[in-house]
């Protein structure tokens, strides 16, 4: 190549020398030649004269390498070190000394400061000429301003190293592939997750490492990706390099070098342990803790899916409220231990009646429900029958026998009803007829049935004028943290004192106050009265306290609750952190509404919490979808934490989930200090319960609770 330059330039040379020499214009020629060279050839070129010494000379330098070089015209002529610095002009010296050690081009790059202290970066590339004898006369310099290519190739290899460290410091494992699927590189996180190192999987088909049953979706995935279009797998299954699987989440994406796809990455994201934690709460959202049963939220699960196969059929199924005789006794007089074994026993007996087709679900308390599948009136009565015969066989409780029958009360799909609501209801009711009539038997529902509650009346009566009657109260209930043994959360719970029934649990009057309506302007009574106490507190110098207050389903999704809330913050002059809005999963079963919702609140600055988390069914995706700040465990998992492993693995899941999403988790219902250590240790942020105080009025609670 550089032959073929020499023969190029030898041959300008002499057409230029001719038509110089030949030519009427050749002074004009000339001076043309010059005048590009001085003044607009932007590279800086110089003549330098050798003599003996030797010694260097500038014979000439255009316009540009004046400038640049802060030379003058009166440079001309002068020595290299009259003209340059010290430092420069060694080095300028050095590179010329080099063509006396048989060397024929010098190059040298150097880093230039300017007058305003940028740094300019220049290329520089000397030729020796020789004259007839081959004694070097003359060294023609062109140096190069590269100060724009350096930043550039800085910053490519500055890109490439930030393009590395996405790689190489990736938590994820990635894996790049060739059009066949063949690993071609892994960065450091692959190791950790698969146990294969980048020299083990190299080489290897990534369509190998995946178990059989996903390897054939993960293909057709690899293929799309190929066409240009990214794609996800939510659960795969990778098997380790110790033989076991991992759930994994998988990216494909493709890699596109000018407009082509040469290859694939695959990000793997390990989530075996939350896959497990989600099937631990996906277990406890639809089974009761105490029996391992069903519980209610499984049961309207699986009347709908019951409903909707039947209406395809055109079969029937029955619904079967149990209910047992005299347990609230049994509970009194040999406590609830006693209780709690007699109730899982009911449960195994009725789950080990040899019939099929069938589901046992557990209420609460001690109800329970069966759904018989596929089945007619006859074969129900059968059923029924085998349910009263378990029931014969005496229960072992401390040492002793102990019998207990049970009522039973049953509705009919479709002839009961369309819907789940429905036929519970209508079970409630044959039921309630049951224990009207002397218990121990059953009943079919009939049309001629009414469910009665005594009292209900004289109680939605009373309770409509509970407000303007002044008899609601609200009590507190202190969340201490467990780290610091701080108190600055409280709970906020209704209670209801009326002159004529007394002293009415809120489990009596709430379901009655949601049922009728009046759960609206009770609800708002609540969010002002506690607004007004905490004004009330500031007032007397008690600052920082956060109050918690249960919001119902019916009352949550009214249009006007987000203005109203903040109207009341204003009014009192609260900031909305002093506000703590508490919600259970029944409240959220509309996604798009809560999320709507929730987001109005968060706007506002208030804090929003989860109340008796798990025992309703929308656990799982909730936590992902909605802007929380607090989980509350309900006490049904507390209680038994300390003698049950699954209460306790359960309780740990929730708390360890919750920690890993950001979310302040308080415990309900902590009644020892056993308990409390427990969950101190599992990292659970605060706890509530009868360990530390029970529920007080606001005037107890400023006396004895909060340091003045």
């Amino acid at each position: 190549m550089k032959t073929i330059r020499v023969d190029i330039m030898d041959h300008l040379r002499k057409i230029l020398k001719n038509e110089l020499q030949f030519s009427r214009n050749s002074r004009e020629i000339e001076g043309i030649i010059f005048d590009i060279i001085f003044n607009h050839v932007k590279d800086l070129l110089f003549i330098i004269k050798v003599e003996e010494g030797p010694k260097f000379r500038y014979l000439f330098a255009n316009e540009n390498a004046l400038q640049i070089e802060g030379m003058t015209k009166e440079s001309i002529g002068k020595l290299i070190e009259e003209v340059l610095p010290k430092k420069i002009s060694r080095q300028i010296y050095l590179e010329c000394s080099r063509f006396f050690n048989g060397e024929e081009d010098v190059q040298f790059t150097e880093k230039i400061k300017k007058k305003d202290g940028t740094y300019l970066f220049s290329e520089s590339i000397f030729n020796a000429i020789k004259d007839e004898y081959g004694k070097i006369s003359y060294i023609v310099c062109a140096a190069r301003d590269i100060t724009e290519s350096v930043g550039e190739k800085k910053r490519i290899i500055e890109s490439q190293q930030r393009y590395r460290s996405v790689i190489d410091h990736n938590l994820d494992a990635i894996f790049s592939l060739n059009e066949k699927g063949v690993i071609l590189s892994t960065n450091r996180a692959t190791y950790d997750i698969t146990g294969y190192s980048e020299k083990q999987l190299t080489g290897r088909s990534i369509f190998h490492l995946f178990h059989d049953r996903d390897s054939d979706k993960f293909r057709k995935m690899f293929r799309k990706t190929y066409d240009g279009y990214a794609q996800e797998f939510s659960e795969c299954r990778f098997i380790h390099k110790k033989g076991t699987e991992l759930v994994v989440h998988l990216k494909t994406v493709p890699i596109v070098i000018n407009g082509e796809i040469d290859g694939i990455y695959a990000i793997m994201r390990d989530i075996t342990d939350y896959t497990e934690n989600l099937e631990i709460i996906s277990y406890m959202a639809f089974h009761d803790q105490l029996t391992g049963l069903l519980n209610r939220a499984a049961l309207i699960r699986d009347l709908k899916v019951e409903i909707k196969k039947n209406q395809k059929q055109n079969t029937e199924f029955a619904l079967l409220n149990i209910d047992l005789d005299r347990f609230k006794y049994l509970n009194d007089t040999m406590g609830h231990e006693a209780g709690d074994l007699l109730l899982k026993n009911v449960g195994q007996r009725l789950l080990s009646m040899k019939y099929k087709n069938f589901e046992v679900y557990r209420q609460g308390g001690d109800e329970f429900n069966i759904l018989l599948k596929n089945t007619d009136e006859e074969l129900v009565n059968e059923f029924v029958a085998e349910i009263f015969k378990v029931f014969n066989i005496p229960f072992q409780l401390k040492r002793q026998e102990y019998f207990i029958t049970p009522s039973i009360g049953i509705s009919m799909y479709p002839f009961d009803g369309h819907d789940s609501e429905m036929l519970i209801r209508k079970a409630d009711g044959a039921l309630y007829q049951v224990k009207e009539k002397g218990k121990a038997h059953y009943q079919f529902y009939n049309t001629g049935m009414t469910v009665h509650f005594p009292g209900l009346v004289m109680m939605e009566s009373q309770l409509r004028r509970a407000i303007e009657n002044r008899e609601l109260i609200l009590y507190y209930q202190p969340q201490v943290d467990l780290h610091t043994n701080e108190t600055t959360s409280f709970e906020a719970l209704l209670r209801w004192a009326n002159p004529i029934l007394g002293f009415v649990s809120p489990g009596e009057f709430i379901p009655l106050a949601e049922d009728t309506g009046l759960i609206i302007s009770i609800g708002d009574w609540v969010i002002e009265e506690v607004c007004r106490q905490l004004r009330s507190w500031e007032d007397k110098g008690i600052h920082g306290l956060k109050i918690g207050v249960n919001l119902s389903p019916k009352q949550f999704t009214q249009p006007s609750l987000c203005e109203r809330i903040a109207y009341l913050l204003k009014k009192y002059s609260l900031k909305p952190s002093s506000l703590e809005i508490e919600i259970t999963e029944g409240a959220m079963q509309d996604t798009a509404e809560t999320i709507k919702i929730l987001d109005q609140m968060k706007e506002i600055g208030l804090s929003i919490s989860v109340d008796d988390f798990g025992t309703g069914y929308s656990s799982l995706s909730y936590l992902k979808q909605f802007p929380l700040d607090t989980l509350k465990i309900d006490q049904s998992f507390v209680k038994e934490i300390l003698f049950d492993k699954k209460d306790a693995a359960i309780t740990n899941t929730i708390i360890h989930l919750a920690n890993s999403l950001g979310l302040e988790v308080i415990a309900e219902g902590v009644e020892t200090t056993e308990q409390a250590g427990f969950l101190k240790d599992a990292n659970c942020s605060k706890a509530q319960g009868f360990l530390f105080s029970k529920p007080v009025p606001a005037e107890e609670l400023f006396k004895h609770l909060i340091p003045v």
